[in-house]
């Protein structure tokens, strides 16, 4: 594993505000339901597409921190570190910064209030006004 930087913070946000568009989208169609057909189609596939978008990002960085901890032994030279050399060190390093700067815990809070907020919209809607 040669290149152990973090993506850049634009990078980083563009992914994160993909993930957000993927997951308003998603919630809009409840609403979208009363009004056009076509934009729960055009949400939908903007929802989707976002979100494939979105975690394949998220999977290639879990790969990729995965990788780095196998190929330098890192959880075995905790217990010795004085074993861990610059490449060893360069590494926690990478994995603690893309930990530390990752945006997915915002994502994942913005998913579960959203959703919250289209369950009790669907409700309303569905059974309280039944339109």
């Amino acid at each position: 594993m040669e290149n152990l930087k973090t993506h850049s913070k634009a990078v980083r946000l563009l992914f994160f505000w993909i993930g957000i568009m993927a997951t308003v989208c998603y919630r809009l169609i409840i609403i979208l339901n009363f009004y056009s057909n076509t934009w729960v189609k055009i949400s939908w596939y903007l929802g989707t597409i976002g979100f494939i978008v979105y975690y394949i990002h998220r999977f290639d960085i879990s790969k990729k921190r995965s990788q780095v901890i196998v190929e330098h032994g890192l959880r075995e030279k905790l217990d010795h570190p004085a074993n861990l050399n610059e490449s060893d060190h360069q590494a926690l390093a990478y994995i603690l910064d893309t930990l530390v700067t990752s945006k997915e815990k915002w994502n994942n809070y913005v998913i579960f209030i959203s959703s919250g907020l289209a369950l009790i919209a669907g409700i309303i809607f569905d059974f309280i006004l039944k339109k």
